[in-house]
């Protein structure tokens, strides 16, 4: 323990460490017992039993007439909780709501949320509010004996302690709390169910969570719903404390539209309507025409989902919004609470339900003993009453002659102080013989009342039936049918994006801007398109609309998009660096796209390069991945698609003058195929040139047989045929030969089918 220490001017000194340590821990501990975590006994946190006893002694009870809730407020945060008038507020207007309590302990008249919307309720000097007759449970028996009073914050008012629940208040309605270091959710259930599991609990000490389950079906949730978790991880939480369990909205079709009656614990409509839309507009959702929202007050929940035409599948469209919607929600569960001992920590059903019973059981034993103390108390001034009206005259006397008539009572009588005081306060109408017969009366009623409860307090058994036979009779009075199902269901599959939309031809438009886009049909003639200002035809492909389309850029790495994603060509298209992120000064060189088996020449303007399927080119990361390292101060070319096995490779160069342009052609089984790497070398450029960059390769494709090549030099063209190219064919990595006098400045070179 740290010493103290006392400054010059008798101001307390100590560490700096030591005191936030314990200024820490201090709040910690109050954040944990006084604010976020609920008690055992009444299920309540603070501020919801300030509200709820604030409430019950401005006379607010079932029976009575609303009252402003602004006055309950500041009752409330000036005698009990001084705090914020707002977060009291927001703690009393969960109470009142509906779709957040399963049992409501504050009625509310005006505005207080709806399931949309829990916060927008209305101010509280616009809401009235008094308790629902279910806060009977929890207030009944307080004036018995039952609580025990701490003082207020400023010690001039008394308040309970915990409230002598009737009912496990903590499971039915449950609660969520974030504490220092520690949180609870625990999940409503419902009111009938948990009593049978306590009455079970009562009769048979022993029982195992399994079965208490048997009564204790699973959370009941206040908006209804469906529960489709297995049993499995029901019974995990239940065991251990904590688990999760998924709640799914609930449909029916009416006139072959889905009609979605009951939604998740707090899920709002008009989220899951917003979702849906922002499907639809984005093609996911081709099957569904229309959303309307057609809840009222009698159809608190009523989303109808439209189709196109009479042809689709419900169940399966239903199982793609549970998977990407909030018609189904995932609901943690954390039973961490305040035990008798005053300690927090996680319980299962079976601890939470024992505990409680302890606590109702101690309560009922409190309640019986205030009881008999009173009847106790009442036979004992009975009986000197009795004695005063067997000897009236002489107590008349005695009351008339004495100037202090209390101790000469007592000492002729041998009476009590209290029976003595009971005698003379007793007024001259009661003095009648009737009065007599009263007493005797009321002394054999007392008694019996009194031996009953002696009973019961001497038996163990029968004072847990007697909290039994209550917590029956409260299930009857307050309990109703569960609202949530619990039904299994196979885990909701979102459907597969690629089967709502048709598979057609599409051809891929790349500019030298980087532009994207997607024409329909192969028939397109790219290059008849219109580009930006300063933008032209870079490269196209042609493919399906469900396959990937690969680009390459000129640092040698590929990206992907979904064909099918891509704008459509009616327009310029979209910048791809919106949608990838390339390496800084890199520009894309062209796209591939077709048979993930298909064969793509790969190459470098210093001359290497390899083959690669196509299917080890695709990546779905935005930043690509590295297929070709071109060398220094290379780039790489645009990428050739390979048609046959016996088709030639054909690599020109330039040189910087543009007069030693060259053409070398060899076949494309001498090319080794890898899934990335530099390459070998497909054309000779002399090591001093490729450094000085004075040679480059200009282009580099491939011929099938019978095929033909366009040399292009600016806007002429020159094709060389299957026969031609024989002048130009020779080994791997040669010079290859010149090309003819005016086609030696090659800008583009093109590969054309066969016919």
């Amino acid at each position: 323990m740290q010493k103290q220490e006392l400054g010059f001017e008798g101001v307390e000194r100590q560490p700096l460490r030591a005191f936030t340590e314990k200024a820490y821990l201090e709040y910690s501990m109050y954040v944990i017992l006084d604010r976020a975590l609920p008690a055992i006994g009444d299920g309540l946190k603070p501020v919801q039993r300030r509200i709820i006893y604030s409430m019950s002694e401005l006379g607010l009870s079932a029976v009575s007439k609303h009252k402003k809730s602004a006055r309950t407020v500041g009752d409330v945060i000036g005698k009990f909780h001084p705090h914020g008038d707002s977060a009291c507020y927001e703690a009393m207007v969960l109470m009142a709501q509906p779709f957040a309590y399963r049992y409501p302990i504050v009625d509310g008249q005006g505005n207080w949320g709806s399931q949309d919307d829990p916060k927008s309720f209305a101010a509280m000097r616009y809401t009235e509010a008094k308790l629902t007759r279910y806060a009977e449970v929890l207030l009944k028996e307080l004036g018995e004996g039952t609580a025990d009073w701490v003082p207020n914050f400023d010690g001039t008012l008394e308040e309970p302690q915990v409230l002598p629940a009737r009912l496990p208040n903590l499971l039915l309605n449950g609660t969520t709390g974030i504490a220092v270091g520690m949180a609870t959710d625990i999940p409503p259930h419902n009111l009938r169910e948990v009593a049978q599991a306590c009455i079970h609990l009562l009769d048979e000490p022993e029982a195992t969570t399994r079965a208490l389950m048997k009564f204790v079906k699973g959370p009941d949730l206040p908006t209804g719903a469906e529960i489709v978790s297995p049993r499995s991880d029901l019974i995990d939480f239940y065991e251990k404390g904590t688990g999760s369990f998924k709640a799914r909205a609930t449909y029916t079709i009416e006139d072959d539209c889905i009609v979605i009656e009951a939604l998740p614990y707090q899920t709002s409509g008009s989220r899951v309507l917003e979702q849906i839309a922002e499907q639809m507009r984005a093609k996911k959702l081709p099957m569904v025409d229309d959303l309307r929202d057609e809840s009222d007050h009698e159809n608190p929940t009523r989303l109808v989902i439209v189709p196109k035409g009479r042809k689709f599948e419900a169940e399966q469209l239903m199982a793609h919004l549970f998977a990407t919607t909030d018609l189904e929600r995932n609901y943690r569960v954390n039973l961490n609470v305040i035990g008798l001992d005053g300690r927090p920590r996680v319980m299962g059903l079976r601890d939470i339900l024992t505990e409680w019973l302890e606590f109702r059981i101690a309560t009922v034993k409190r309640r019986l003993e205030w009881r008999l103390d009173k009847v106790s108390k009442r036979l004992h001034l009975l009986d000197g009453l009795l004695i005063a009206y067997l000897n009236l005259d002489e107590v008349i006397r005695i009351i008339r002659r004495e100037d202090e008539p209390k101790p000469v009572l007592m000492k002729r009588f041998k009476l009590s102080e209290e029976q003595a005081e009971a005698i003379l306060e007793t007024k001259l109408r009661h003095l009648a013989k009737l009065e007599e017969m009263k007493i005797r009366g009321e002394q054999e009623e007392l008694a019996k009342e009194r031996n009953e409860l002696e009973a019961i307090l001497g038996n163990k058994k029968r004072l847990r039936k007697l909290v039994g036979d209550e917590l029956a009779a409260d299930a009857e009075k307050y309990g109703d049918a569960r609202r949530s199902k619990i039904v299994e269901r196979e885990a909701a599959q979102a459907i597969d994006e690629t089967s709502l939309i048709a598979n057609e031809a599409v051809t891929i438009v790349l500019s030298s801007g980087g532009w994207v886009r997607a024409a329909k049909s192969h028939e397109i003639d790219p290059k008849s398109l219109q580009y930006k200002t300063g933008d032209a035809f870079q490269a196209a492909v042609r493919g399906m609309s469900l396959q990937q389309a690969v680009f390459l850029d000129t640092t040698g790495r590929t990206y992907c998009l979904p064909a099918h994603s891509l704008p459509s060509a009616r327009g310029l298209g979209e910048p791809l660096s919106g949608r990838l992120n390339p390496p800084d000064g890199a520009k894309f060189a062209g796209v591939m796209m077709g048979d993930p088996e298909g064969l793509w020449l790969l190459a470098s303007d210093a001359g290497y390069g390899f083959t690669a399927r196509l299917k080890d080119l695709i990546t779905d990361r935005k930043a690509g991945k590295t297929v070709l390292n071109p060398p220094e101060n290379a780039f790489a070319l645009p990428p050739a698609f390979v048609p046959s096995e016996k088709s030639l490779v054909c690599v020109s160069i330039v040189d910087a003058d543009g007069e030693n342009g060259r053409l070398l052609a060899f076949p494309v089984k001498d090319v080794p195929e890898m899934p990335r790497g530099k390459g070998n070398k497909l054309f000779n450029i002399p090591t001093a040139l490729a450094k000085e960059r004075a040679e480059v390769v200009i282009g580099a494709v491939a011929v099938e047989p019978g095929g033909s090549l366009l040399v292009h030099t600016g806007d002429r063209s020159m094709t060389l045929s299957w026969g031609d190219l024989k002048d130009y064919v020779g080994a791997r990595a040669q010079r290859g030969a010149v090309l003819p006098r005016g086609w030696r400045r090659v800008t583009r070179l093109e590969a054309v089918a066969a016919s």
